[in-house]
């Protein structure tokens, strides 16, 4: 198999890589990559203390007692176009992209 590129006016061929996982570990729910995503690839979600997940409104005073942590998901992966600007604003470097396979 061989991987999806576009061949750029200038000549010059990219490849780009879409978003494949997100380390939850090391990721500390600052919303930096949530807000320069223009596709909507992602949700900011609370942990609570057993590990659940829990909807945080980003719209509301959100009652933060509810979780222990914030931390970022991949809600939808198949509207990720390849920018990388979430792994590039990430400060703790919790993205990992690939190249499609075609």
């Amino acid at each position: 198999m061989s991987t999806f590129s576009v061949t750029l006016p200038s000549g010059e061929t990219w490849t780009p890589t879409f978003v494949q996982s997100l380390d939850e570990e090391k990721c500390i729910g600052c919303g930096r990559c949530f807000k320069v995503c223009p596709r909507g690839v992602l949700e900011l979600v609370g942990l609570n203390a057993d590990g659940e997940r829990l909807h945080v409104d980003l719209d509301e005073d959100d009652d933060d007692e509810e979780y222990e942590k914030k931390v970022m998901t991949i809600a939808h992966r198949e509207r990720c176009i390849g920018c990388t600007a979430c792994a590039k604003i990430c400060p703790k470097k919790c993205y990992t992209h690939g190249a499609a396979e075609v």
